[in-house]
């Protein structure tokens, strides 16, 4: 995708993932999430919404400093996800990438969704 084609994001929201943008700010609040963004294929015209081999949901989280959360609950936060958006979600913390190329990449193609408080 070049620099110059704008994401709808309300388009992807809506025709892709069939979810509204109140749906993700009330799991974002329930888990005090504070940024929620998409990545990856989702965002790009490489995405396929059918099929077995239907694309999976990269997902990028950054938490309230104040959560604190085990892997249960992050395993919980993921299939609950799942639920929500009906397909495999992958679902990162933002300081956990440690991969400077990763997070490179990730971060100059990744669209925020929510950002709250």
């Amino acid at each position: 995708m070049s620099i110059e084609q704008t994401i709808d994001l309300n388009r992807i929201l809506h025709d892709r993932l069939k979810v509204s943008q109140d749906a993700i700010a009330q799991f974002c609040r329930r888990w005090k999430v504070i940024e929620f963004a998409l990545f990856g294929s989702v965002l790009r015209d490489d995405f396929r919404a059918e099929g077995e081999d239907r694309s999976d949901i990269d997902v990028l989280v950054v938490f309230d400093q104040n959560a604190v959360w085990n892997l249960f609950d992050v395993m919980n936060m993921q299939r609950e996800l799942e639920g929500l958006l009906d397909r495999k979600v992958d679902l990162l913390e933002k300081q956990q990438l440690k991969n400077p190329y990763r997070r490179n990449n990730i971060l100059k193609s990744h669209q925020v969704v929510y950002a709250g408080e």
